[in-house]
């Protein structure tokens, strides 16, 4: 069953850096046979007090091979772009 990365921008704090994060990671998702299926700044928040300013949804064949990714040592080399550029949340889902 499918395995998926969301991961919520709060707040962008340096837009240059964090499309280079962007540019770095997209690679390592492939290389680990994710595909992005939702990256998007055109949020309509409705309840629940959840406003993120961007979102992103990876979906990889299963959740061993999303904590994998996420895990790498290639992955793990670039997270920090990502913590210095942007407020940012990631959780992992089981899609079975």
């Amino acid at each position: 069953m499918a395995g998926y990365i969301i991961g919520q921008i709060k707040e962008l704090n340096n837009t240059d850096a964090f499309g280079a994060y962007q540019g770095a990671a997209g690679p390592i998702v492939a290389q680990y046979g994710g595909k992005l299926v939702v990256n998007s700044t055109k949020i309509d928040a409705r309840d629940g007090g959840w406003s993120p300013v961007g979102m992103v949804v990876l979906e990889f064949e299963s959740v061993e091979q999303a904590r994998k990714f996420y895990n790498s040592p290639e992955y793990q080399a670039v997270i920090g772009q990502r913590f210095d550029s942007a407020d940012s949340a990631l959780i992992i889902v089981d899609g079975d």
